[in-house]
Protein backbone atom coordinates (compact mmCIF):
# COMPACT_ATOMS: atom_id res chain seq x y z
CA UNK A 1 0.00 0.00 0.00
CA UNK A 2 1.30 3.36 -0.90
CA UNK A 3 2.42 5.77 2.13
CA UNK A 4 1.93 9.67 1.27
CA UNK A 5 3.98 11.65 3.34
CA UNK A 6 2.86 15.28 2.43
CA UNK A 7 6.08 17.72 3.04
CA UNK A 8 5.12 20.50 4.61
CA UNK A 9 7.22 22.84 3.32
CA UNK A 10 4.52 23.47 0.39
CA UNK A 11 1.93 23.97 3.35
CA UNK A 12 0.55 27.83 4.73
CA UNK A 13 3.64 28.42 7.31
CA UNK A 14 1.54 31.10 8.96
CA UNK A 15 -1.27 28.28 10.15
CA UNK A 16 0.76 25.11 10.23
CA UNK A 17 -0.73 23.91 13.09
CA UNK A 18 -4.08 23.66 11.51
CA UNK A 19 -2.43 22.33 8.44
CA UNK A 20 -1.03 19.32 10.22
CA UNK A 21 -4.62 18.46 11.29
CA UNK A 22 -6.18 19.02 7.29
CA UNK A 23 -3.53 16.65 6.57
CA UNK A 24 -4.39 14.05 9.39
CA UNK A 25 -7.88 14.59 8.67
CA UNK A 26 -7.50 13.78 4.93
CA UNK A 27 -6.01 10.54 5.13
CA UNK A 28 -2.07 11.51 5.34
CA UNK A 29 0.05 8.57 6.44
CA UNK A 30 2.79 10.15 8.13
CA UNK A 31 4.01 13.78 8.03
CA UNK A 32 7.12 15.15 5.89
CA UNK A 33 9.24 17.81 7.82
CA UNK A 34 12.29 19.49 6.02
CA UNK A 35 14.73 20.78 7.96
CA UNK A 36 17.22 23.14 5.45
CA UNK A 37 20.12 25.45 7.55
CA UNK A 38 21.06 27.43 4.21
CA UNK A 39 24.46 25.80 3.90
CA UNK A 40 23.85 21.97 3.17
CA UNK A 41 21.06 22.94 0.74
CA UNK A 42 20.56 26.46 -1.01
CA UNK A 43 17.22 27.27 1.48
CA UNK A 44 15.95 27.54 5.36
CA UNK A 45 13.26 26.25 7.01
CA UNK A 46 12.54 25.33 10.32
CA UNK A 47 13.96 24.31 13.98
CA UNK A 48 13.31 21.92 16.57
CA UNK A 49 11.11 24.30 18.45
CA UNK A 50 8.95 24.92 15.45
CA UNK A 51 8.55 20.29 15.43
CA UNK A 52 7.84 20.72 19.20
CA UNK A 53 4.80 23.04 18.57
CA UNK A 54 3.60 20.96 15.91
CA UNK A 55 3.55 17.67 17.98
CA UNK A 56 0.14 18.49 19.69
CA UNK A 57 -1.67 18.96 16.34
CA UNK A 58 -1.72 15.50 15.00
CA UNK A 59 -0.78 11.54 16.48
CA UNK A 60 0.65 11.06 12.76
CA UNK A 61 4.59 10.15 12.62
CA UNK A 62 6.59 12.72 12.07
CA UNK A 63 9.27 12.01 9.21
CA UNK A 64 12.07 14.64 9.79
CA UNK A 65 14.39 14.94 7.23
CA UNK A 66 17.70 16.77 7.66
CA UNK A 67 19.24 18.40 5.53
CA UNK A 68 21.94 19.99 7.32
CA UNK A 69 25.68 20.04 7.67
CA UNK A 70 26.88 18.27 11.13
CA UNK A 71 24.14 16.54 12.11
CA UNK A 72 25.40 15.18 14.86
CA UNK A 73 24.74 18.48 16.45
CA UNK A 74 20.87 18.35 16.47
CA UNK A 75 19.36 14.95 16.53
CA UNK A 76 18.75 15.29 20.65
CA UNK A 77 17.18 18.10 20.19
CA UNK A 78 14.84 16.86 17.23
CA UNK A 79 14.08 13.73 18.87
CA UNK A 80 13.16 15.59 22.20
CA UNK A 81 10.86 17.85 20.00
CA UNK A 82 8.70 14.92 18.82
CA UNK A 83 10.49 13.40 15.63
CA UNK A 84 9.49 9.42 15.53
CA UNK A 85 11.73 9.23 12.01
CA UNK A 86 15.07 11.08 12.18
CA UNK A 87 16.87 10.96 8.65
CA UNK A 88 20.23 12.34 7.91
CA UNK A 89 22.62 12.98 4.74
CA UNK A 90 24.65 10.65 3.51
CA UNK A 91 26.69 13.30 2.01
CA UNK A 92 26.82 15.51 5.63
CA UNK A 93 29.83 14.42 6.74
CA UNK A 94 31.86 11.27 7.09
CA UNK A 95 30.94 9.37 10.31
CA UNK A 96 27.39 7.99 8.99
CA UNK A 97 27.51 5.13 11.14
CA UNK A 98 27.76 6.81 14.15
CA UNK A 99 25.58 9.34 12.94
CA UNK A 100 23.09 6.10 12.94
CA UNK A 101 23.86 4.76 16.29
CA UNK A 102 23.05 8.33 17.87
CA UNK A 103 19.87 8.38 16.44
CA UNK A 104 18.68 4.67 17.35
CA UNK A 105 20.18 5.06 20.87
CA UNK A 106 16.53 7.12 21.30
CA UNK A 107 14.61 4.45 19.88
CA UNK A 108 13.22 5.83 16.93
CA UNK A 109 13.61 4.71 13.33
CA UNK A 110 17.15 5.94 11.50
CA UNK A 111 16.89 7.14 7.95
CA UNK A 112 19.91 7.72 5.19
CA UNK A 113 19.05 10.04 2.62
CA UNK A 114 20.83 9.78 -1.06
CA UNK A 115 21.21 13.13 -3.77
CA UNK A 116 20.69 12.38 -6.76
CA UNK A 117 24.37 12.09 -7.66
CA UNK A 118 25.33 9.85 -4.87
CA UNK A 119 24.94 6.22 -5.87
CA UNK A 120 23.29 3.12 -4.04
CA UNK A 121 26.93 1.59 -3.28
CA UNK A 122 27.50 3.96 -0.67
CA UNK A 123 25.34 2.24 1.19
CA UNK A 124 26.50 -1.22 1.72
CA UNK A 125 28.57 -0.99 4.60
CA UNK A 126 25.80 0.12 6.24
CA UNK A 127 22.79 -1.04 5.11
CA UNK A 128 22.17 -2.96 7.99
CA UNK A 129 21.77 -0.17 10.26
CA UNK A 130 19.04 1.58 9.18
CA UNK A 131 15.08 1.79 8.44
CA UNK A 132 14.53 3.74 5.98
CA UNK A 133 16.47 4.93 2.77
CA UNK A 134 15.42 8.41 0.96
CA UNK A 135 16.09 8.80 -2.52
CA UNK A 136 15.91 12.24 -3.53
CA UNK A 137 14.36 12.06 -7.67
CA UNK A 138 15.22 15.95 -7.43
CA UNK A 139 18.21 18.24 -5.89
CA UNK A 140 17.41 18.89 -2.64
CA UNK A 141 16.51 23.01 -1.46
CA UNK A 142 13.44 23.79 -2.85
CA UNK A 143 9.87 22.19 -3.54
CA UNK A 144 8.08 21.66 -6.52
CA UNK A 145 10.79 20.56 -9.28
CA UNK A 146 10.66 18.35 -11.76
CA UNK A 147 11.79 14.88 -10.95
CA UNK A 148 14.94 13.26 -12.07
CA UNK A 149 13.91 10.20 -13.69
CA UNK A 150 17.42 8.88 -13.96
CA UNK A 151 17.40 8.84 -9.84
CA UNK A 152 14.55 6.20 -9.47
CA UNK A 153 17.26 3.69 -11.25
CA UNK A 154 19.34 3.15 -7.45
CA UNK A 155 16.24 2.23 -5.86
CA UNK A 156 16.41 -1.82 -7.33
CA UNK A 157 20.01 -1.33 -6.60
CA UNK A 158 19.03 -0.46 -2.77
CA UNK A 159 16.80 -3.25 -2.94
CA UNK A 160 18.95 -5.91 -3.30
CA UNK A 161 21.34 -4.61 -1.19
CA UNK A 162 19.00 -4.82 1.42
CA UNK A 163 18.23 -8.54 0.35
CA UNK A 164 19.72 -10.27 3.36
CA UNK A 165 18.04 -8.26 6.01
CA UNK A 166 15.85 -9.56 8.77
CA UNK A 167 13.25 -6.87 8.83
CA UNK A 168 12.31 -5.00 5.61
CA UNK A 169 13.84 -1.89 4.49
CA UNK A 170 11.39 1.29 3.39
CA UNK A 171 12.03 2.89 0.80
CA UNK A 172 11.06 6.41 0.62
CA UNK A 173 11.04 8.77 -2.37
CA UNK A 174 10.90 13.06 -2.81
CA UNK A 175 11.32 15.00 -5.57
CA UNK A 176 8.76 15.81 -8.40
CA UNK A 177 5.98 13.39 -7.03
CA UNK A 178 2.33 13.42 -8.27
CA UNK A 179 -0.53 11.94 -9.74
CA UNK A 180 1.86 11.57 -13.31
CA UNK A 181 4.94 10.13 -11.62
CA UNK A 182 3.82 8.25 -8.77
CA UNK A 183 3.60 4.87 -10.25
CA UNK A 184 6.66 5.00 -12.05
CA UNK A 185 8.35 5.80 -8.26
CA UNK A 186 6.22 2.89 -6.78
CA UNK A 187 7.44 0.18 -9.90
CA UNK A 188 11.03 1.14 -9.19
CA UNK A 189 10.63 -0.11 -5.71
CA UNK A 190 9.82 2.99 -3.13
CA UNK A 191 6.83 2.27 -0.30
CA UNK A 192 6.68 6.19 0.77
CA UNK A 193 5.81 9.21 -1.81
CA UNK A 194 6.71 12.45 -0.08
CA UNK A 195 4.28 15.26 -1.71
CA UNK A 196 4.36 18.76 -1.22
CA UNK A 197 2.77 20.55 -4.29
CA UNK A 198 0.99 17.37 -5.68
CA UNK A 199 -1.02 17.64 -1.91
CA UNK A 200 -0.99 21.40 -1.31
CA UNK A 201 -2.30 22.74 -5.23
CA UNK A 202 -5.67 22.84 -4.21
CA UNK A 203 -7.76 22.64 -0.78
CA UNK A 204 -9.00 19.28 -1.34
CA UNK A 205 -5.73 17.51 0.93
CA UNK A 206 -8.50 14.37 0.70
CA UNK A 207 -8.70 14.35 -2.76
CA UNK A 208 -5.43 15.13 -3.62
CA UNK A 209 -4.60 12.46 -1.15
CA UNK A 210 -6.84 9.62 -2.39
CA UNK A 211 -5.77 10.70 -6.38
CA UNK A 212 -1.79 9.99 -5.43
CA UNK A 213 -2.66 6.70 -3.93
CA UNK A 214 -4.77 5.72 -7.01
CA UNK A 215 -3.04 6.79 -9.81
CA UNK A 216 -1.69 4.44 -12.19
CA UNK A 217 -3.73 1.67 -10.27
Amino acid sequence: MRMIAPSILSADFSRLGEEIKALDRAGADLIHIDVMDGHFVPNLTIGPGVVKALRPHTKLLFDVHLMISEPERYIDNFVAAGADILTVHQESGPHLHRLLQMIKAHDIKAGVSLNPATPAVMLEDIIGEVDLVLVMTVNPGFGGQQMIPAALNKIARIKELAGTREKPLLIEVDGGIKVETIACAEAAGADIFVAGSAVFSSKDYAGNIQALKKAGA
